[in-house]
C-alpha cells in the first residue's frame, strides 16, 4: 500500500527524509560550533584551554591542501580528498589525541586578477566573499575543522610570514662542508678574512663593490636567472604548463602562449640534492611516494666537461665521459644565453630554407628557428613520434679529447 492510500495514523510520525536529515545535521554542526567539539588547545598563549580533555595529549597536526576559492564554490574533487583526511583525524581524535586539523585557502590567483579585470570589482571583495561561501559549504560538509585556525594566503599576517621566509633563504648559502645553510654574512666574512678564495683568485679587497655583489649573490640561496617561461600577453603573466593547452594556447582566455627568456625568482634547491635524498629516509611515508620523490630528485653521478668555442666554453653534464669520444655535433636549446655568445654576428652557410623563408646567414637562421620553436608547448617539443629538426648556428666546438670540430646546432628538442 502506498503512503497516499494508508491511514494517516499507519505513517510513522518520525520517518527518516531529506528533510529531516537536513534538520539533524544542522542541529549537530551548530552543536560542535557552540561547544568548540574540534577546537585544538595549544600549550600557551590565547587558545590555551587546561581544562580540554585533550590539553595534555598527544599531539597531531592534520593539514589538507588549501583549495583556490574561486566563485563556483567547492567541486566534487575538493570533499574527495577532504573527507578521508576528515576520517582519520575523527579516528584519532576518538583515540584520545590532541588533534590540530585546519583549513585554509590559497586565495592569491590568476582567476581573481582576470575577474577584477572584467568586473571592475576589488579581487579582495570578491576573495573575501568566495572563501565565505566555501567555509559555509565545508561546514556543511560536517567537516571537522579547527575554524578559530583558518588562514587566508591574502592575510597579511599570513603571507608576511611567507616574506619573512623567503628573506631567511635570501640571505643564507648552502655550505656543502657542513651540509646545512649558513648566513650569508658568514660568507662574506670568510671571503674578507682570506678563508675562502675568489673565483678569479684575487683578494676580497681588491674587488668592486658590483664585483663583490655578483659573488655573493651566486652564493644565495635564492637569486634572479633567466629562463624560458610561458609567457601570455593576452593575460600579462607568465603560466604554468599546466595552464597551457595542448594548442599552445591559455587555459584561461584561450590566448596565445609563447616562450620567451625573462628574469626570474630562483631557488638554488639542488644544492639540498643530497640532503633531501638523506632525509627521505627517516619520513614515515608509502616506500612508492619516496621512490617518486628521489626519481624527482634525480640524483646522477657524473662529471661536467667544457668544450671550447670561439666564444665562451660550453659546459656539459654526462654520466659517461666515455662517450665523449664519439661525439660528433654540439646541440643547444633555442632559448640558452650562449647562443648569442657563440653565433656569429654576420656570414653565411648551413642553414635551412624553410626558417627564413629563403638563403639566409645563421643569425637570422637562429632567430627565424627561435621564433618557430616559441610558439611550441613543452610537449610537443618533447614528444617522441614529433620530428627532429634544428638549425646550424654557424659556429664549431672543439671535442675536449679528440681535439676535433663539431657544429653547433640549436633544435627544439632540447
Amino acid at each position: 500500500m502506498s503512503e497516499a492510500a494508508a491511514p494517516a495514523g499507519d505513517i510513522p510520525p518520525f520517518r527518516y527524509t531529506a528533510a529531516l536529515a537536513d534538520e539533524i545535521e544542522i542541529r549537530w554542526q551548530d552543536t560542535w560550533a557552540r561547544e568548540g567539539t574540534f577546537h585544538a588547545p595549544n600549550p600557551t598563549g590565547p587558545l590555551a584551554d587546561p581544562t580540554h580533555p585533550r590539553a595534555g595529549a598527544e599531539k597531531l597536526y592534520v593539514l589538507d591542501m588549501f583549495p583556490y576559492p574561486s566563485g563556483a564554490g567547492l567541486h566534487v574533487g575538493h570533499p574527495l580528498g577532504y573527507i578521508g583526511t576528515d576520517c582519520y583525524a575523527r579516528y584519532q581524535r576518538m583515540a584520545g589525541r590532541n588533534v590540530l586539523h585546519a583549513m585554509g585557502f590559497d586565495a592569491f590567483g590568476l582567476p581573481a586578477e582576470q575577474y577584477a579585470v572584467q568586473t571592475g570589482t576589488h579581487p579582495r571583495t570578491t576573495t573575501v566573499a568566495n572563501i565565505e561561501r566555501y567555509k559555509a559549504q565545508l561546514r556543511r560538509l560536517g567537516l571537522a575543522h579547527d575554524e578559530r585556525r583558518s588562514v587566508a594566503t591574502i592575510d597579511t599576517d599570513f603571507y608576511r610570514w611567507t616574506q619573512w621566509i623567503f628573506l631567511q633563504i635570501f640571505n643564507s648559502w648552502y655550505d656543502r662542508d657542513a651540509a646545512k645553510a649558513r648566513p650569508i654574512a658568514e660568507l662574506i666574512a670568510e671571503f674578507e678574512g682570506g678563508n675562502r678564495s675568489t673565483p678569479d683568485g684575487r683578494p676580497w679587497a681588491e674587488l668592486s663593490v658590483a664585483e663583490r655583489r655578483q659573488v655573493v649573490d651566486d652564493h644565495r640561496l635564492a637569486y634572479v636567472s633567466e629562463a624560458p617561461v610561458n609567457w601570455c600577453p593576452g593575460l600579462g603573466t607568465v603560466l604554468a604548463n599546466e595552464e597551457v593547452t595542448a594548442d599552445g594556447r591559455s587555459d584561461r582566455g584561450n590566448f596565445p602562449v609563447f616562450k620567451r627568456n625573462l628574469k626570474q625568482w630562483k631557488m638554488r634547491i639542488t644544492a639540498y640534492g643530497d640532503r633531501l635524498l638523506d632525509d627521505l629516509d627517516s619520513l614515515d611515508w608509502p616506500e612508492p611516494i619516496k621512490l617518486m620523490q628521489r626519481n624527482w630528485i634525480g640524483r646522477s653521478q657524473g662529471a661536467h666537461i667544457d668544450f671550447a668555442t670561439a666564444g665562451a666554453p660550453i659546459r656539459v653534464f654526462t654520466t659517461r665521459p666515455d662517450t665523449i669520444f664519439g661525439a660528433t655535433y654540439m646541440v643547444l636549446a633555442p632559448e640558452h644565453e650562449l647562443v648569442d655568445t657563440v653565433a656569429p654576428t654576420r656570414g653565411r652557410g648551413g642553414t635551412r630554407d624553410a626558417w627564413t623563408g629563403g638563403h639566409a646567414g645563421p643569425r637570422e637562421a637562429v632567430e627565424a628557428y627561435r621564433k618557430a620553436a616559441a610558439a611550441k608547448t613543452d610537449v610537443e617539443r618533447q614528444s617522441d613520434s614529433k620530428e627532429k629538426t634544428g638549425v646550424f648556428i654557424g659556429a664549431y666546438a672543439t671535442n675536449p679529447v679528440t681535439g676535433g670540430q663539431i657544429p653547433i646546432f640549436i633544435a627544439d628538442y632540447v
